[in-house]
């Protein structure tokens, strides 16, 4: 640099990014650590000369891990971030092309989810030498668009550095918004391939360690005085807790909250596990894939105290679910635009912060809610428990387990340090209702996106992240089919991730969709086609524990509800990744969980002719009648 006396080192621009990112921490509580653990990459003519050079250069600095699929490498990056409270996340490098749009569908995930992750696409050469160049689109109306603008509406910042000196700027951005607890999710910076290995003088201060500290805010004076005012006066309140709890590291705020207060506590998906299920104030699941005991709570209440909920439609049973006259909802929340939903009243804040300051001035006060209230719930809550333990239970060793006893044999075996993963499919729903959590982070469920494919390269992070800790991924054959790939990963790094592999020969919860919404499981089951060209005669006769033993992990196939106990006992134990895999009973005349709790709205066809559609678009109409919004 001419005319300064700043120290530079000269190097190239991917080479500078591997040394910039490798310098970054986050503090929270006192809790410090880097922001970017590692890099995941697949190498192409988009990144091999650059990034992929510079990450051999300094390999001592930052960890690399080679992965099969650009999409999965998200997802690992994703369950690494979750896993770690947000404060530490991945990288994620690809070549240009498909390599690049191979990430938007991890990209979303990872932005509706408000989880952190680093997306570093190779892109087309900025200097334009020879146009167009290989797998390059091409835009008649603009020269500067290249595929890498699909990410920008699935991420929460997005820059392309076209010259050396705006990285500086760019990468600064960037590690603020993943270390900005309300605007955290995926980031890309869009790197052209000519860029990445063109060298620059570099000021020495670029790479100097820098700590971003992840703020808590505190709630706002007069927000919390009319938060208070509407709990005190509320008969039947009940707390809906998200997955900012979560983030927050909020769960003993929240278990103090409602240990003096008695006021119960829902969850959703994502804030599974906020209280413990034996805690007395814990009701269980809310919403659509809900308990009764959650859901009649719902019902009734009459001030809904959301802690770091989207409230999203399953949440909300489409709008029907909190359905008393008068019902006022509060939402404590660290973004305002959650925090304002539903016309509540909004405290904006940290939820641990703001848990601690509704905690300490309610009990000034000596507020807790009617004894008769709290016998109310737990009676129900132990119905439901019964219930929990009907579906579970397996007294005849030698069948074949259905999906719920499969989840029972697996609740017998698996203590606090145990993590579950999963994402898409009927295993939500049925998580959802029936599973125990036992710690804070026991249950880890992708549910803002629901991705099939998830569970595999998640349980790889999340491992990373707690080792150590057994991990299982609870998959269907569904899921598994999207994005087996990650095994070999697993297998690779020796990342003794267990796989749970259920196979039930189809799409159970979308066939099961179809047929109450008059569609006939039209195309959701894994069969042959019968005479009358239908998707209804005999199994496909795949062979996924051979798939999965192909790829180099060690399979156990179970049978019966013995063979899985057994199998499910030798997996948990196993140093090596192992999969356990079962076909389920789905025998009509084989009871499985409980129903639905509450509706979801998904539409019905106003006009057919078959029968199946007019009954169930006036179920549909039914439903609809109840909805009910909130002004």
């Amino acid at each position: 640099m001419t005319g300064s006396t700043t120290s530079t080192t000269r190097l190239t621009v991917a080479q500078a990014l591997v040394r910039f990112l490798a310098a970054q921490y986050t503090e929270r509580d006192g809790e410090r650590q880097r922001l970017i653990g590692a890099t995941w990459g697949i190498f192409g003519h988009g990144n091999v000369a650059g990034l992929g050079q510079a990450l051999i250069e300094y390999a001592d600095d930052m960890p690399y891990h080679q992965g099969r699929n650009e999409q999965s490498m998200v997802h690992a990056a994703v369950g690494y971030a979750r896993q770690s409270g947000r404060l530490s996340t991945h990288a994620v490098t690809t070549s240009i092309g498909p390599g690049a749009t191979n990430l938007v569908t991890g990209a979303a995930l990872a932005t509706i989810n408000h989880l952190p992750v680093l997306l570093l696409p190779g892109d087309t050469f900025a200097t334009r030498p020879a146009d167009p160049v290989l797998q390059q689109l091409e835009v008649p109306y603009a020269g500067d668009i290249s595929v890498n603008d699909t990410l920008r509406p699935v991420s929460r910042y997005f820059d392309r550095v076209t010259r050396p000196e705006a990285l500086i700027p760019a990468a600064l951005q960037a590690m603020r918004v993943l270390t900005d607890p309300v605007e955290t999710g995926a980031v890309t910076l869009a790197l052209p391939q000519d860029v990445q290995a063109e060298a620059y003088d570099w000021p020495d201060e670029f790479f100097a360690e820098r700590t971003w500290n992840v703020r808590r805010p505190a709630a706002d004076v007069a927000e919390l005085t009319a938060a208070i005012g509407a709990i005190r006066a509320a008969r039947r309140p009940l707390i809906v807790a998200g997955g900012g709890v979560h983030h927050a590291r909020a769960e003993e705020a929240l278990a103090e909250l409602a240990d003096a207060t008695g006021i119960p506590v829902a969850s959703t998906q994502a804030g599974k596990g906020s209280l413990r299920h034996d805690h007395p104030q814990d009701v269980g699941a809310i919403g659509h894939t809900g308990t009764a005991t959650a859901n009649e709570l719902a019902r009734t209440a009459d001030l809904v105290i959301g802690v770091g909920t989207r409230y999203t439609d399953f949440t909300t049973a489409s709008g029907t679910l909190f359905a008393a006259d008068g019902v006022r909802f509060l939402n404590l929340n660290i973004a305002p635009y959650d925090g304002h939903k539903l016309s509540a009243l909004p405290l904006i804040a940290d939820a641990r912060a703001g848990l601690e300051a509704l905690a300490e001035a309610l009990e000034l006060h000596g507020h807790r809610v009617a004894d008769a209230y709290v016998a109310e719930y737990g009676e129900d809550k132990q119905r439901w428990e019964h219930r929990v333990d009907a579906c579970y239970e397996a007294d005849e060793p030698d069948t074949r387990p259905t999906q719920a006893q499969v989840l029972g044999l697996l609740d017998e075996i698996v203590d606090e340090d145990d993590i579950i993963i999963n994402a898409a499919g009927s295993l939500p729903g049925d998580l959802h209702k029936l599973w125990r959590a036992r710690s804070r982070d026991q249950y880890h469920l992708e549910y803002g996106y629901s991705c099939m494919g998830y569970e595999i390269p998640a349980a790889i992070g999340v491992r990373m992240a707690a080792p150590g800790r057994p991990v299982w991924a609870l998959v269907g054959d569904g899921t598994y089919l999207m994005m087996p790939t990650e095994i070999v990963t697993a297998v690779q790094e020796n990342v003794p991730i267990k796989v749970l592999l259920i196979q039930n020969h189809g799409y159970a919860s979308i066939g099961g969709l179809s047929q109450q919404t008059g569609a006939e499981r039209f195309g959701t089951a894994y069969r042959f086609r019968s005479d009358d060209g239908t998707f209804t005669g005999a199994p496909l006769p795949v062979d996924l524990a051979a798939n999965a033993a192909s790829l180099g992990m060690r399979v156990l196939r179970a049978k019966t509800v013995r063979e899985l106990r057994a199998a499910l006992a030798e997996a948990r134990a196993a140093d090596t990744p192992t999969c356990v895999y079962v076909e389920t009973e789905t025998a009509d005349t084989v009871s499985g969980p409980p129903p639905a709790q509450a509706w979801w709205d998904v539409p019905v066809a106003e006009t057919a002719t078959r029968s199946s559609a007019v009954k169930a678009r006036e179920e549909y109409d039914r439903h609809v009648s109840t909805r009910r919004r909130h002004l």
